[in-house]
This record gives C-alpha cells, sequence and structure tokens, in this order.
C-alpha cells in the first residue's frame, strides 16, 4: 500500500520525537525562570542549557524541512492555514534566542529582568504553540474536496481540545525541565528544584488524565487503529510504565534515569499519535475519508523519496554525532565562569 511514504512519515515523526525531547528541557527551563529567585540561579539555568539549546533546535529545521520535501501538500496547506499562529511560533522562537544571548550584555538588574521574562514568555508561546498544533491535527480542521483549508483561523485554532493538548505540552515540558536542571545543579538552588519535580510531576499527571479521557470520549479515531492491532498496545504499555517510573526514580534520587524515563514518556507519546493519526498526515474535520491528506496523497514523488532517503542516511548520523559529542563534552554539574552567561 505504501513504500517510501511510511520511511519518510516514520522519520518526520522521529524528527518531531526528537525535538520534543531536546528542545523539550530546554523550554521547561524557560517556563521555570521566574521561579529562581536569584541572578545567579537564573545564570545557572541559562548555562544548564547553554551549550545545546541551539543544536537541538536543528530537530525543529528537520521537521519543517521534512515536511516540505517530503510531504509539499501538507507544508502548504498546514502553513496557510495556521499562517498567524506559526508566525506568533517563529517570533517567539526568535525572541527565546535573542533573550539568552543579550541577557548578560549589561550588568543592571532591570536588563537582565525583562530578558528572563522575555526568555519565559517565548517558552511559554513555544510550548503552547506546538502543543496545540498537535491537537488541531489530532482533531482536525476543515478542508473542502480540493484539500484547502475553509475556516477561520481563530475559530478553529483557538478550540477547547487543542488547548488542552498545549496544556498537557507545557505540563510534560516543565516537568522535563525541571528533571534536566536538577541533574545540572548543586546546592541550594539543587534542593530547591528538587521540590519543584513533585508539583510538576503532579500537574502532568493530571493533564494527563484529562486529555486521555477526552480523548478516547470525542477523538475517538485515535484509538481504532490500537483496537484493530492488539499487539501495538505494547506502546502504550511502555509509555504507562515510564510514566510510573519518573516518580519512583526521583524519590531514590536517580534523576538521570527519571530524565530518561521522561524521555520514553515523549517518544512514546508521539508514537501513539503517529499510530493513532495514520495514515493522516492533516485530518479533515468535514469529511475525513475523502478531504483530508494522508502521507500517499500529499507525498512528493517517488524519485524525491529515493533522493531525499539517501540525504537522510548521510545527514542523520552527522547531526546525531554532533549531538552526542556536545553533551558529552559538557556533561555534569554547571559552574559559572568568566565566560558563562
Amino acid at each position: 500500500m505504501y513504500g517510501l511514504e511510511i520511511f519518510w512519515y516514520v522519520i518526520f515523526i522521529t524528527a518531531v520525537a526528537c525535538y520534543a525531547m531536546l528542545d523539550g528541557f530546554d523550554l521547561g527551563v524557560g517556563m521555570l525562570m521566574p521561579f529562581a529567585r536569584k541572578d545567579e540561579d537564573r545564570r545557572l539555568f541559562l548555562n544548564a542549557i547553554g551549550p545545546v539549546w541551539d543544536g537541538n533546535e536543528v530537530w525543529l529545521v528537520i521537521v519543517i524541512g521534512g515536511m516540505f520535501a517530503g510531504f509539499p501538500y501538507a507544508y502548504a496547506t498546514l502553513f496557510s492555514a495556521f499562517y498567524i499562529p506559526l508566525v506568533i511560533l517563529i517570533c517567539a522562537l526568535i525572541f527565546r534566542a535573542v533573550a539568552i544571548e543579550f541577557r548578560s550584555k549589561v550588568h543592571h538588574q532591570s536588563w537582565r529582568c525583562i530578558w528572563d521574562y522575555l526568555f519565559f514568555a517565548g517558552s511559554l508561546v513555544i510550548t503552547l504553540a506546538i502543543g496545540m498544533a498537535l491537537g488541531n491535527l489530532i482533531q482536525g480542521i476543515p478542508l473542502n474536496s480540493d484539500f484547502d483549508y475553509t475556516g477561520d483561523i481563530f475559530m478553529t485554532f483557538f478550540q477547547p481540545y487543542p488547548i488542552l493538548v498545549g496544556i498537557l505540552a507545557i505540563s510534560i515540558f516543565l516537568m522535563h525541565g525541571s528533571i534536566y536542571l536538577v541533574m545540572k545543579t548543586e546546592g541550594e538552588i539543587h534542593d530547591a528544584i528538587v521540590a519543584w519535580i513533585r508539583p510538576s510531576i503532579i500537574f502532568f499527571v493530571i493533564s494527563y488524565l484529562v486529555t486521555t479521557l477526552v480523548t478516547l470520549i470525542y477523538q475517538s479515531h485515535m484509538a481504532e487503529r490500537l483496537q484493530k492491532i492488539p499487539y501495538l498496545f505494547i506502546i502504550v504499555l511502555v509509555n504507562i510504565l515510564a510514566i510510573a517510573n519518573i516518580p519512583r526514580e526521583t524519590r531514590k534520587g536517580r534523576h538521570g534515569f527519571a530524565f530518561i524515563s521522561s524521555c520514553v514518556n515523549i517518544a512514546s507519546l508521539m508514537a501513539i499519535y503517529a499510530v493513532g493519526n495514520f495514515p493522516h498526515l492533516i485530518r479533515s474535520s468535514v469529511n475525513p475519508a475523502t478531504n483530508s491528506l494522508t502521507i500517499s496523497n500529499s507525498s512528493a514523488s517517488a524519485y524525491t523519496l529515493i533522493v531525499l532517503a539517501v540525504i537522510v542516511a548521510i545527514g542523520l548520523p552527522l547531526v546525531i554525532s554532533y549531538g552526542y559529542y556536545i553533551y558529552r563534552v559538557f556533561r555534569g554539574k554547571v559552574k559559572i565562569g568568566p565566560m558563562s552567561y
């Protein structure tokens, strides 16, 4: 039924999962910034992600580039339908990057405070926008028989279910970021962040349960493939076990394993999304059977997908190797030095 389309779909979902796992803790750290009371603590937060945040965003480039090259019709429809939210997302990405780089240029409390809150706002907007975009892709958007978007941007994008998924994304990244910070800090601020983990886990679990219940009731198509292919429930089982292991590992002080479990939680949630939404890339809320953009009717030509597969086979190992090297070099606790943010 499908050939290269499935391969490219797997690559696309994998890139989204890698972005969420890696840049997710950066965004979580940004949203935790207002909770740090001292300037030195906020500097520790920035330096905890300083060597890796820009490299983590490479996965977002892969996601967007992959959709543009592999599924151009879906790319055109999605970016046309959500033009305004995507412009806001891009502005948030820019402000977050500028805030990280500009904050330490002037040694003045007001100057640093402004950039700290811009960093927080940018991280929050990015997380909410990504979650709401996924929520809309699950719920579906109005597409006509020509696959053109026919809805109103504000009436479509800002609906209750996408907002709920956006809140879930915020809770995931807050938990993910707090666990990462515990691994990178020590002393008084380390103890303070340890105390933040429990509320973040509770916030996530509540958001997770509510979103799951609402999805099963109002977005029942997400469970249809799992019902037809029961062995796919192993993904759900892995997700539940990963979630249960996070508080277990944090109680034992094994925050590295808690972080790995948080990564598995994110990856398995993306896998559940991919299985539930397959083969749709953009589901139509008008007539899902005929008006939806799938991996088949929105993909590039077979020759293009072959060329892309070769590029991925060469480029992806290089991206992974670079990421491994950077994380290896900058492992361990954060220290503030003359060259720090």
